[in-house]
């Protein structure tokens, strides 16, 4: 993470980032209010509805980094994300903000996929696909959230950072 900031977190690009999201944002949630009530089947839903989750989850995921950066001068590391997973009853709500992202993002690949694909592959069609990108992001989902709780190992959070947790 360290050796990556240089490149993202300049001035230049990390402003190319920012509005890369807020365009991605705008955009999807233009589409969501046009397209909801005409989708039909599972993976076009799922479509929108990830892409739903998703733009929400940047608002607020961008607006607590830069809280976190600007107004708690704290490093928004693993430790920023780690301590309110670690923490009751403050992972009550950030497992499954976190958890849902995830999900989202591997649900939103797969509706795509569903969408976009036109033939097989191996031997497996493009829903059985699209399902087999779902089940590898439920399995990435739960990789990922035991590794940042107290699931595998836990984190010693330090104090820095207990800022975030109320204490």
């Amino acid at each position: 993470m360290d050796k990556l900031r240089v490149v993202y977190r300049n001035i230049f690009l990390e402003s190319i980032l920012i509005l890369a999201v807020f365009v991605q944002v705008y955009t999807g949630l233009r589409l969501f209010i046009k397209k909801r009530k005409a989708a039909s089947g599972l993976f076009e839903k799922l479509h929108l509805w990830s892409g739903f989750y998703l733009a929400i989850f940047f608002v607020f995921h961008l607006s607590a980094v830069f809280a976190g950066r600007l107004l708690l001068d704290l490093d928004t590391n693993i430790y920023f994300g780690a301590a309110g997973l670690n923490t009751f009853p403050f992972y009550l709500f950030f497992i499954p903000y976190y958890g849902l992202a995830i999900l989202s993002f591997f649900g939103h690949i797969a509706s795509i996929h569903a969408a976009k694909m036109k033939r097989s592959l191996l031997g497996i069609n493009v829903h059985q696909q699209s399902y087999l990108i779902l089940i590898i992001g439920l399995f990435m989902t739960i990789i990922i959230m035991c590794g940042l709780t107290d699931a595998f190992k836990g984190y010693d959070i330090p104090e820095a950072y207990k800022i975030m947790i109320g204490k």
